[in-house]
């Protein structure tokens, strides 16, 4: 299997630390601020809080749903925390965030399914800097979808990201409490709703997809309306996530992300290690 077979030379990644970083790592424990950087193990982290940014995680560190290629905690979550959207507009303010990426574990638990919270988080960070920028990363909203964006309307403007993640044929494998379908009418759902807002999603590659399959899912998504994406190599993040079906050579990445643009799509990031997040305020 993939998973025992050496990590190919370009997966590699420097571990970046400094001043900077040592700043972000404080501040982000002095005020109680979880993050996906950590939670979810990304590649990326030191390269991010080195530059002073991080993608923030709201609603608690624990998901109501268990994917197999994700390592967050799941279990039953606590309510949400009213202190958490100053607590976030505060580590902003220290840290001089002018875009924000925020995002949250799935919270089937709520009946917003978390909505509330991303609304009150962009308007305590606004009332501190009303010229900070944000992308909102959200879960699919099972059972409430246009409830929940009822709900943002009132927190635009903002980029509006939600991942499909994989291939709908590898959903029951990756993703057993998501629904493809679902996802994809989020998407559509949004930008249909706000036709001025650009829509995004990101993929995972290297979990046993065929060419066919992300090209068809990428012709979806932009029937859907969607107009950002990230492609990115799948790593397991714990022993107990699913195995690395494929490592995908950077230069498919690139070509990837050639498709992609001339099939309309406005912004593309395509390489190994592409995450939803990654270089989003560019």
């Amino acid at each position: 299997m993939a998973d025992h077979i050496p990590f190919p030379p370009w997966i590699r990644k420097g571990l970046a630390t400094g001043a900077q970083y040592h700043k972000t790592e404080l501040l982000l424990a002095s005020h109680k601020v979880d993050t996906i950087c950590t939670e979810a193990k990304c590649p990326n982290q030191g390269e991010c809080w080195a530059k002073g940014t991080a993608t923030v995680l709201i609603l608690g560190h624990t998901c109501t749903r268990n994917c197999p290629f994700c390592s967050v905690a799941h279990g039953t979550p606590l309510p949400p925390d009213p202190s958490e959207p100053e607590r976030v507009a505060e580590l902003c303010r220290e840290l001089g965030i002018q875009y924000l990426v925020l995002t949250s574990v799935d919270r089937d638990d709520l009946d917003d399914g978390g909505a509330d919270q991303f609304r009150d988080v962009i308007h305590s960070c606004r009332t501190m800097n009303p010229s900070m920028r944000f992308e909102i990363l959200v879960p699919d909203f099972k059972g409430v979808q246009e409830a929940a964006l009822d709900i943002l309307n009132d927190a635009r403007p903002f980029v509006f990201s939600h991942n499909v993640e994989t291939v709908p044929e590898l959903y029951r494998t990756a993703r057993p409490g998501g629904e493809f379908q679902r996802s994809l009418h989020l998407l559509s759902l949004a930008k249909r709703k706000w036709p001025d807002t650009q829509v995004k999603t990101s993929m995972m590659l290297g979990l046993g997809e065929t060419e066919e399959q992300i090209r068809q899912v990428l012709h979806q998504l932009r029937e859907a309306g969607c107009d950002r994406l990230c492609l990115g190599q799948y790593l397991k993040p714990s022993k107990e996530s699913l195995d690395v079906a494929q490592f995908v050579h950077p230069d498919t990445f690139i070509r990837w992300k050639r498709e992609a643009e001339s099939m309309g799509f406005s912004w593309v990031i395509s390489e190994p290690f592409a995450r939803s997040s990654y270089h989003a305020e560019t």
